[in-house]
């Protein structure tokens, strides 16, 4: 069967499926069969155990700026990002966007000749070539070279400075621990019974689903029912709340959900008594959605919910490290209770983001090597969510906002009122900015639209450095582009400065001056 490595971490070609050139280039740079670890230096200034986006980032800083550095990683360098997350996830996006495009193309004037179809198997292929592209960046051979003792397999902790790994010991001044999350099963009646895909698992697919579940309507599950259902599969998408992206504020999910619903995605939330059993060796989902009950028989079933911290094997209680259900305990400067020991990435954030990870590690280093008291709390961190329309957000949400019982003033721009968006034809979605009531300081954003995680960064740059609504409003944007919306936001802003009084002023003081 398809993905037989379910479950099964990658850390070699024995794993990977297909086997073809592609893969083969990804293992080796990632984690290369003939790779010999070196032996260890008297000690480090810095060990880094996980070579995903944190690990890598701490890493190659830290060697950058002189530090003798030593990675540890016991499956593929790149982490989720690279091997199982954001890399191929976002190639297949990309395909069945174009799909999506294709099947538009008429009311731009484009006439596509019948018969235009899908070809799963390129779709995938194309998505292996890109992801073992871009590993060069993350290849075993390139930390080498950046100086970095890099170390593949799996280790201890052996003392509150020591680490080994392989038999060599690792002692160091300070180290990161990055190990990150992996998928985790759900609690679902019968789902351990079947051989369902997570996002460890999707990418080894080479045939297309004729009927697939998705098990969750966050980001994870709706990027990929939507990017499912327009290569051609018959998607249900199931979700225990209520719509999808759940932790989106309503106005932006309600447009996703339409956008999913267009597709032919079929949502079934509000779901409850979801058990799987198998009918003629297929997966069976009963379930009851909105009072009503259903019993879907499939081909596939993709679990979208729940992630594990990676601390199994560390021995974490021999460096005196704590943690929870959630991953390491860390304070405000990432620190553990070992005060040798810090931790960045998803093992120890709320922000399970690549982005997030990056400026989690860059704090570790200044914290760790250079007497540094950066606060991770005071990272204004942006993300979003690549479905089409995509949702990008950054700061408090209205939801967030009342439940802190924080004031704001809010401010809405539709798409329909830039004019790039109409020529586009692509006016679904909306941005709006709140702000502190009575000021132009910015609390929080929500972008909805084709791009928004593009644009997002304008105000995320706006909140970190304290420019308020009212200078981007006076800021010049290229006409016509995406980005005026956020100018459109500064200058809805700067009129409401326009009060009464200040109008009947300036009106006498033209009459004045006539």
């Amino acid at each position: 069967m398809e993905a037989a490595a379910n479950r099964t971490a990658l850390t070699d070609l024995a794993s990977v499926h297909p086997l073809d050139e592609h893969n083969r280039a990804w293992v080796e740079r990632t984690h290369p069969a003939a790779w010999d670890n070196p032996e260890p230096a008297p000690r480090y200034n810095l060990l880094v155990i996980g070579g995903g986006p944190a690990g890598l980032v701490a890493a190659a800083g830290a060697a950058g700026l002189g530090a003798k550095v030593a990675l540890v990683e016991k499956h593929l360098l790149g982490g989720d990002c690279l091997n199982v997350g954001c890399v191929p996830s976002k190639a297949l996006i990309r395909s069945a966007r174009s799909i999506r495009e294709v099947r538009e193309a008429s009311q731009y004037g484009v006439v596509v000749p019948d018969g235009a179809r899908v070809d799963f198997g390129q779709v995938m292929e194309r998505m292996r070539t890109l992801r073992a592209r871009i590993s060069k960046h993350d290849a075993a051979s390139r930390f080498r070279e950046l100086g970095i003792d890099v170390f593949l397999g799996g280790g201890r902790f052996i003392g509150p400075e020591a680490f080994e790994i392989g038999g060599k010991r690792i002692r160091f001044s300070k180290a990161c621990i990055a190990t990150g999350a992996r998928a985790a099963a759900p609690p679902i009646p019968g789902l351990k019974d079947i051989d369902y895909l997570t996002n460890e698992t999707l990418f080894s697919l080479t045939q297309l689903p004729k009927r697939l579940a998705v098990i969750g309507a966050g980001p994870i599950g709706c990027e990929m029912a939507q990017a499912f259902a327009r290569f051609g599969s018959e998607v249900a998408l199931i979700e225990a709340m209520h719509g999808v992206l759940p932790r989106e504020d309503s106005a932006a999910s309600d447009v996703v959900l339409k956008a999913l619903k267009s597709d032919g995605v079929k949502l079934y939330c509000c779901g409850k008594d979801l058990r799987i059993s198998a009918m003629d060796g297929k997966p069976r989902l009963s379930l009851v959605s909105h009072e009503q009950s259903y019993d879907l028989v499939v081909d596939r079933v993709l679990v979208s919910v729940g992630r594990a911290p990676n601390v199994e094997e560390l021995g974490l209680e021999a460096a005196g490290i704590a943690i929870d259900k959630t991953g390491i305990l860390v304070n405000e400067y990432l620190q553990t209770n070992n005060p040798r020991i810090y931790a960045a990435g998803d093992i120890c954030s709320k922000y399970k983001f690549t982005h997030a990870a990056d400026a989690q590690a860059r704090i570790v280093i200044r914290n760790a090597l250079f007497f540094g008291w950066a606060k991770a709390s005071a990272l204004t961190i942006p993300w979003c969510t690549y479905t089409d329309p995509e949702v990008s957000h950054v700061g408090l949400s209205v939801v967030e906002a009342k439940a802190q019982g924080v004031e704001v003033q809010s401010i809405t721009i539709s798409w329909d009122e830039v004019d790039r968006a109409i020529l586009d034809g692509e006016t679904e979605g909306f941005l709006q900015v709140l702000l502190r009531p009575g000021t132009d300081r910015i609390l929080g954003a929500t972008l909805v639209g084709r791009h928004a995680g593009d644009m997002i960064s304008e105000i995320a740059l706006a909140m970190t450095h304290g420019i308020g609504l009212g200078k981007i409003g006076s800021t010049v944007h290229p006409y016509p582009t995406k980005a005026e919306i956020v100018k459109k936001a500064g200058d809805a802003y700067n009129r409401t400065r326009l009060t009464p009084k200040v109008k009947r002023w300036l009106k006498l003081l033209l009459a004045w001056r006539r």
